[in-house]
């Protein structure tokens, strides 16, 4: 396989990217199936489960509510990725799109910034099976659990995407059991004892806060939006599907969908089971963390929270499993484009083996650091969603260069044709390329101005220290030249 795809458009301005050694090609073997693995795994179907405390308290009980605006919010990303990935189906996600869309400097930040997410996002989901399964067995300490999940599934990530997406298929299965055990009590329990709260209040507010609030739910939806970060990381394995990059749009808007239907029925579900009211959340933080398991406890039982706590324990490994790899592919583009090391770009019978060693590596460190610390979850999470936010802002950036700019300046000679409709490749449809990238990178810049302070300041730094690479890189190959 080459380094480049043949059809893929070069970026404005910038050279093409280095043609392919031997040992830097990946295998193609996945299938649609394992595409929505890998991103139902990154996402995790019960995701809610930590936020929902907060998400009640802000929205004023709306919690639902807040669910199906967020899902809405974040499908412009999908839209774009799905627009973007049938330009450019590589490995890299975002960093390739902006390369194509917007040129070499601004894709790589795009990567960059993109590193900052899927090199963190795997350690706090490694921290979380690491608390979980301290709990459940507290004589091991949660650091030593910790690093005991990030090697099983760094080995696994090493044995090959395929068999890493069959052994995930059997614990999604089992993540999917679970919640449908919770969906089943929860029917039967209101069905018998009846609802804590009013049938709509999870759409329309629990009414202990005052009227319904517009401007409440919406700052909650900025919150929940995080919960979907992930579902991106499906683009990543765009050189190792097979039947072409469709399938892969799919798989991004069809995840997408999916999480957003599970993550509604449950938030609506332990809503209606909650005995706090989300005024009296709101006066005790505190027991906002935990408000999820309180509900399930006072209405079906511990062996349900128990049940549970073992599903997040296993699924936020394997959460870490699917971005570790989707780590390693980006690391692997970048480097494959002399962005980072050159190393990183070789494969072992098509896994990028390397790359995702280095990845582990990183992730270890921050996981087990944390886990170490008591505020090392927060200092985690407050850094990591920066990045993804930012590389999203860029990707819908990405889709209005490429079609409403760079595509009309070059023709559409040698790229893919657009599917649907018999619109001709060189046409720029309204909505798809500009109503809808901007209205999603709207929302992303709302939603990093409702960011914390602290991740503001650690998405500058990093973006800094990106620009002093970036600038480092030019001068390098302008001496060469």
């Amino acid at each position: 396989m080459s380094a480049h795809t043949p059809n893929a458009p070069l970026p404005p301005g910038g050279e093409a990217p280095p043609p392919a050694a031997e040992g830097e090609g990946l295998r193609r073997s996945l299938g649609f199936r394992d595409l929505v693995v890998y991103g139902l795994l990154f996402i995790a179907p019960m995701a809610p489960v930590g936020v929902f405390g907060t998400l009640d308290a802000k929205s004023h009980g709306a919690v639902a509510l807040v669910y199906i605006i967020a899902t809405i919010a974040m499908a412009f990303t999908a839209f774009s990725y799905a627009q973007m990935v049938k330009v450019v189906p590589q490995a890299g996600s975002v960093f390739a799109y902006a390369r194509v869309g917007l040129g070499n400097g601004p894709g790589f930040i795009a990567g960059w910034m993109a590193m900052l997410d899927y090199l963190l996002i795997p350690a706090v989901a490694y921290l979380f099976s690491g608390i979980a399964m301290h709990e459940l067995v507290p004589s091991v300490s949660r650091w030593v659990w910790t690093a005991i999940a990030v090697a099983l599934t760094t080995a696994l990530n090493l044995w090959g995407v395929r068999p890493a997406a069959r052994v995930g298929f059997a614990v999604l299965a089992l993540e999917i059991v679970v919640l449908l055990v919770f969906v089943v009590a929860a029917v039967v329990v209101l069905a018998r004892d009846g609802a804590e709260r009013g049938w709509l209040s999870p759409l329309t507010g629990d009414g202990t806060q005052g009227a319904f609030a517009l401007s409440a739910v919406v700052g909650a939806v900025s919150v929940a939006v995080l919960s979907y970060l992930g579902f991106d990381a499906i683009a990543s394995f765009a050189e190792e599907v097979t039947g072409g990059s469709a399938k892969v749009a799919r798989a991004v808007l069809f995840c997408l969908a999916l999480t957003g239907v599970l993550f509604v029925a449950q938030t609506y579900l332990v809503a209606l089971m909650t005995p706090m009211s989300s005024s009296e959340l709101a006066a005790n933080p505190g027991d906002q963390g935990s408000a999820f398991y309180t509900a399930v406890d006072s209405a079906v039982g511990d062996w349900l929270h128990d049940l549970v706590a073992v599903s997040k324990a296993i699924g936020a490994a394997f959460a870490a499993l699917a971005g570790q790899a989707a780590a390693g592919r980006l690391l692997f583009a970048m480097g494959r484009d002399r962005r980072l090391p050159r190393l990183l770009s070789k494969t072992e019978s098509g896994t990028p083996r390397i790359a995702l060693l280095c990845a582990a590596v990183v992730t270890l460190v921050a996981a087990v650091w944390a886990a170490r610390r008591d505020d090392g979850m927060d200092h985690l999470v407050s850094v990591v969603d920066i990045g993804a936010l930012t590389a999203f802002f860029l990707l819908h950036a990405s889709v209005v260069g490429w079609f409403a700019v760079r595509r009309q300046e070059k023709g559409p000679e040698g790229l893919p044709q657009e599917g649907g409709g018999g619109r001709r490749a060189g046409e720029v449809s309204w909505w798809r390329h500009i109503l809808v990238p901007v209205l999603g990178a709207a929302i992303v810049v709302a939603v990093i101005v409702e960011a914390s302070g602290s991740a503001q300041v650690v998405g500058a730094i990093w973006l800094g220290v990106g620009l002093v690479v970036l600038v480092a890189q030019r001068r390098r190959r302008g001496a060469a030249a």
